[in-house]
């Protein structure tokens, strides 16, 4: 029996490509020191419409504009919107105030907040929305709240997932929205697909909300596929060596794990029956707290959950296009 060589190398080195983790290059220096300056003293926990957040929604902008993003509308990535607080206190409006100060309730508020939205162009008109909120809970009883995971972790994320994509085309349109108001209700989520006029063109929302911090064991959760069991495939290809892909949460009938279907802004994308995929991770000992700091993240973690996540959106755009 004559024994071709050629073809048995060719088959080992197909099985072993297959089997070996993918490498995913990124910049994981500036992928932190992004989230450090996004959760910086200097932003004031980012809550809405007060000063910090303003800062943020600068310093975001102009990240999109240095990766050279396409602006989705009127030549702007600031989507700004208005929210009016029915006869709320002040205080709980900018917390930044000085809380044993006496303002008493007054009428109506209308405060300004905004999103940014950045796009690279697909070859295709489909589109695939990477969402993350920027803001978080601003300063209570004197400290500030500077949420390093919760959010700044999903944003500085987006940052770094477009520079990976931006010299390697995807059949789909990749939207980078970092949004305002989730902490108060998905306020910017909503407003952006209310407004987006191509709504009836995405096919996926990918939101990143607390992707940095894992006490204990390297545990990324991917939630959705209890309402979207299609999108299955294309994440059981990934194979990480330093943490573990998870898939859960997302079961309201469940015993065992809580349901994040409706805990953060890929909430607004299910209700119009958009599918979505949700990353993040339990809630630990530094949730919606003020300790929630860049020192407390899991800087290695983070890097790797980042480089899940980009694996995955790969894994997707050539998915959703077969």
């Amino acid at each position: 029996m004559k024994i071709n060589y050629a073809i048995i190398v060719v088959s080992i080195l197909i099985v072993w490509s297959c089997s070996k983790p993918k490498v995913i290059d990124i910049d994981s220096k500036k992928l932190l020191e992004n989230v450090k300056i996004l959760s910086n003293d200097s932003l004031e926990g980012r809550y809405f419409s007060a000063p910090g957040n303003y800062k943020a929604q600068k310093f975001i902008s102009n990240k999109f504009k240095e990766l050279g993003l396409k602006t989705v509308s009127e030549n702007n990535f600031l989507q700004e919107f208005s929210h009016t607080f029915k006869k709320q206190k002040r205080q709980d409006i900018f917390p930044i105030q000085n809380p044993k100060e006496d303002f008493s309730n007054v009428p109506d508020t209308t405060a300004i907040g905004g999103n940014i939205i950045g796009m690279l162009k697909g070859k295709t008109n489909k589109t695939i929305v990477i969402t993350a909120h920027f803001d978080h809970l601003g300063i209570k009883d004197g400290k500030i709240f500077n949420g390093a995971d919760d959010n700044a972790s999903g944003t500085a994320a987006l940052f770094t997932i477009a520079a990976y994509f931006k010299n390697k085309p995807t059949q789909h349109n990749l939207i980078f929205a970092a949004v305002d108001a989730e902490e108060i209700g998905s306020l910017g989520a909503e407003y952006f697909l209310k407004n987006y006029k191509e709504k009836k063109n995405i096919v996926l929302n990918i939101n990143l909300d607390m992707i940095a911090h894992s006490d204990y064991d390297p545990d990324l959760f991917a939630c959705g596929l209890y309402h979207y069991p299609d999108l299955r495939k294309p994440l059981e290809k990934i194979k990480p060596e330093k943490i573990k892909l998870l898939f859960g949460h997302d079961d309201s009938n469940s015993k065992e794990q809580s349901d994040w279907t409706f805990s953060s802004d890929h909430r607004v994308f299910h209700r119009e029956k958009i599918p979505f995929i949700y990353f993040g991770v339990p809630d630990h000992k530094d949730y919606h707290r003020s300790t929630d700091t860049f020192a407390t993240i899991n800087k290695s973690f983070y890097i790797e959950s980042v480089k899940v996540i980009i694996q995955a959106i790969e894994n997707f755009d050539e998915y959703l296009t077969e």
